[in-house]
């Protein structure tokens, strides 16, 4: 589990991509800017590829507001789709 008050990334995401896995689950934070807001856009999909080598198909993508709220949010996000989805985790590359 990622554990909030232990991830502190907001300050890096606001100039990089931040990217992590999870016991299988491999996931990417990283600045939205629209028209009228930033958002902080989460995508995480299982292993053993990379963001640019795995399908499409096989990410799954959640936008939170761009605030310390906000990342509250995607790490909840991310540790209630952790736990939902063992299974797809614990497959790794037979997934694909």
């Amino acid at each position: 589990m990622i554990e909030k008050d232990k991830f502190h990334v907001l300050n890096y995401v606001k100039k990089e991509e931040y990217t992590g896995s999870m016991d299988g689950m491999r996931y990417m934070l990283r600045k939205k800017t629209g028209e009228e807001e930033t958002r902080l856009e989460v995508i995480i999909w299982p292993e053993p590829f990379g963001y640019a080598a795995t399908p499409e198909k096989k990410k799954q993508r959640m936008d939170f507001e761009f605030s310390p709220k906000g990342l509250e949010d995607a790490v909840d996000w991310m540790n209630g789709q952790y736990e939902g989805q063992k299974e797809l985790w614990k497959m790794g590359g037979k997934n694909f």
